[in-house]
C-alpha cells in the first residue's frame, strides 16, 4: 500500500481512504473468495446492517438495475444483533482492516441496546443507520427529521466509548443542520449520503417493480448530488474536526478524488464493486498517483480544498441589466 493513502479516521488508523459500504461486501468475508481481491487494500469495511432481533427484510423484487445505478430495497435482512456477535465478529481477520458495525433500529430504546451490546465487541467503530430509505419503521423517519437524529445519536453515544459515525439521509431539507445536531449529541464521524429515494415500474404489469414499491437508489447517477452534500456538510463539520466518508456514485479514482476535495475525509465505494470487484486497488493507485502528481504528501493536504468560483455576483448583474435593456 502506497504511505501517501495513509490516514486517521475517528482516531483509527487506516492504510487506504477507502471504506467498503455497508450492504455490498456482506459480513466481511464474502468478498475474500474472488481472485485478487483482498480487505488490506480498504481502511475499513462497513459489515450489513444489524437490527436487534432477527429480521427477514423485504418482499422480492429488491434489486433492479437503472440508469447509470441500481435501486434496492434488501429492508436490513440480518439475523440479529446476538448472532452477529457471537458467530460472525470472531471469525474476522481485525488485522487485515477496520470493521465497523452498522446499526438500526425502530425505537430510541431499541438503538441504545443495541449499541451497548456492540461497545462489549472488539469491533472497531459503529455505524448509525437513521436513513435507511426502505424499512418501514424507524430508518427515514429518524434520519430527515435533525432533532430524532440528535436524540438517536444521543443515546447511542451514552452506550458506548468506541467511534460512532453517523450515515446521513439526502432526502431531507436542510442535511447540514442535521450534521450539525449529530455533531451536537456526539457524532464522531458522518457518512454523507444514504442512498436518494426513487422507483422503477413495470409497464406490462403497471405496477412497480420493487416488491416495496420504492427503495433506495445508489451508483453514478447519485455522484451529482451527493457531492454537493458532502461540501454542504464540510461547512459545519471542518469547525469542530468530525471527518467525512464521502460516498455516493464513485467508480473511479477522479470520482474519489472530487469527494476528497469538497471535504471527505474517506470515501465509501458500494455499488461499484458488484460490477468491478477490484475497483478499490484501481482507485487507490489513481489517488496515490493524483497525490505524486501534484506534490501532495498525504490525503490530509486535499481535504476540503475546493474553491468556488468568485464571480458569480456580477454575472448576475449582468443579466439583470441585459433583461431591462
Amino acid at each position: 500500500m502506497n504511505n501517501n493513502l495513509k490516514n486517521q479516521f475517528c482516531g483509527l488508523f487506516f492504510n487506504s481512504p477507502i471504506v467498503l459500504l455497508s450492504g455490498c461486501v456482506g459480513f466481511g468475508k464474502e468478498y475474500t473468495n474472488i481472485d485478487g481481491f483482498t480487505n488490506s487494500d480498504v481502511g475499513a469495511i462497513c459489515l450489513k446492517g444489524t437490527t436487534l432481533k432477527p429480521c427477514l427484510g423485504n418482499i422480492p423484487h429488491r434489486v433492479t438495475e437503472t440508469p447509470c445505478g441500481m435501486i434496492n430495497s434488501i429492508g436490513l435482512q440480518n439475523p440479529g444483533a446476538d448472532v452477529v456477535i457471537n458467530k460472525i465478529l470472531p471469525k474476522l481477520d481485525k488485522t487485515e482492516t477496520n470493521f465497523i458495525i452498522n446499526i438500526s433500529g425502530s425505537s430510541f430504546k431499541e438503538y441504545g441496546e443495541i449499541t451497548k451490546r456492540f461497545d462489549n465487541t472488539d469491533i472497531h467503530a459503529i455505524e448509525i443507520n437513521i436513513s435507511c430509505p426502505n424499512i418501514k419503521k424507524g430508518g427515514v423517519a429518524f434520519g430527515n427529521d435533525p432533532n430524532m437524529s440528535y436524540r438517536v445519536v444521543e443515546i447511542c453515544r451514552k452506550n458506548t466509548t468506541k467511534p460512532i459515525i453517523t450515515k446521513l439521509s439526502p432526502n431531507q431539507a436542510d442535511i447540514a443542520f442535521s450534521a450539525q445536531r449529530c455533531i451536537d449529541a456526539g457524532t464522531d464521524g458522518l457518512a454523507v449520503i444514504n442512498t436518494l429515494m426513487g422507483m422503477a415500474i413495470n409497464i406490462t404489469t403497471k405496477k412497480p417493480i420493487i416488491g416495496n414499491n420504492q427503495g433506495g437508489v445508489s451508483g453514478p447517477a447519485i455522484k451529482p448530488m451527493a457531492l454537493l452534500k458532502v461540501y454542504e456538510v464540510y461547512q459545519v463539520s471542518k469547525n469542530y474536526n468530525i471527518p467525512i466518508i464521502g460516498q455516493g456514485g464513485i467508480v473511479t479514482a477522479n470520482d474519489a478524488i472530487e469527494f476528497i476535495i469538497a471535504g471527505a475525509s474517506t470515501i465509501g465505494i458500494g455499488t461499484a464493486i458488484f460490477y468491478d470487484p477490484l475497483v478499490c486497488h484501481k482507485i487507490n493507485n489513481g489517488i496515490s498517483e493524483y497525490l505524486n502528481n501534484n506534490n501532495l504528501n498525504s490525503i490530509n493536504d486535499l481535504i476540503g480544498t475546493l474553491k468556488l468560483n468568485s464571480n458569480t455576483s456580477q454575472y448576475d448583474t449582468y443579466l439583470d441589466k441585459s433583461i431591462i435593456l
